[in-house]
């Protein structure tokens, strides 16, 4: 085999699997662990993938890689839909109650059946909170529901509202339940996602509210990001999809939280 038809199998195993090791590829391929080094340099060189200790991941895969939201809508949307109704399923319509939604497609999901929310008597209410213009725009037409968008700059990417007055007002708030969301969930690292700015605003979220709830779809577990904004032990429950892996369920119980496969 050419050294050119092995790095174009490399760079597709790389996207498909999302990471792979030296030794991994030397045993494939039947070829010496340096080898498989230069072919990796040679790929790193295109822009094929990032080269990391012990072998390569996708640049998709990589601590600042964040697609837009528009794009993350079109991703995984049943799981996601599942873990909405799970994260639906928890809201109250007997009682009053007020709770956080994060921005994010999963959160958002779960705004799409909050816009038909309705209390159980007269004298129930839903205070719903959110940094997520989206999301926001969804519930503005419910009138059952009292709407307080937080303030702040509007991020681009994500359509969050971000920035130290947004923290400030969620320091003085203390909601019943939020609903986070996260680009990694992590047995070490915890919960994570690229952006510094929208890392603070979640810090603050996790902080603030009774009970907090984090969504997300499974391709976010065992996976770290660049800036951890809450510690395992920080949440009250996970809704995912599948089963994380053993090493996560291990620490998730060890932290206490409650994991629902949706």
């Amino acid at each position: 085999m050419f050294a050119e038809e092995r790095q174009a199998l490399i760079a597709e195993l790389v996207t498909t699997a999302s990471r792979v090791t030296v030794n991994e590829l030397a045993t494939r391929f039947d070829i010496t662990p340096e080898t498989v080094r230069r072919d990796l340099d040679t790929l790193e060189g295109s822009r094929q993938l990032r080269r990391v200790h012990g072998g390569a991941v996708a640049l998709d895969r990589l601590s600042l890689s964040e697609p837009s939201l528009a794009e993350r809508q079109t991703q995984r949307h049943d799981e996601k839909e599942r873990i909405a109704a799970a994260a639906f399923a928890m809201i109250p319509t007997s009682q009053s109650g007020s709770i956080i939604l994060d921005a994010g497609t999963t959160t958002e999901l779960l705004a799409d059946r909050l816009a038909d929310w309705t209390s159980a008597g007269p004298d129930d209410q839903l205070l719903v909170i959110t940094n997520a213009v989206p999301i926001a725009y969804k519930l503005a037409g419910n009138e059952e529901i009292q709407l307080h968008l937080l303030g702040g700059r509007v991020r681009g990417l994500t359509r969050a509202v971000v920035g130290q007055s947004t923290v400030a007002q969620l320091e003085g708030l203390r909601p019943d339940i939020a609903f986070i969301g996260a680009n990694g969930v992590h047995a070490v690292f915890g919960l994570s996602t690229p952006d510094l700015v929208e890392s603070s605003v979640k810090t603050a979220i996790v902080r603030s509210a009774r009970l907090v709830v984090a969504l997300a779809d499974s391709t976010k577990l065992d996976e770290e990001t660049l800036v951890r904004f809450a510690a395992l032990g920080d949440i009250d429950v996970l809704i995912t999809d599948a089963l994380p892996s053993p090493e996560l369920s291990a620490a998730l119980a060890a932290a206490d939280v409650e994991v629902v496969i949706a």
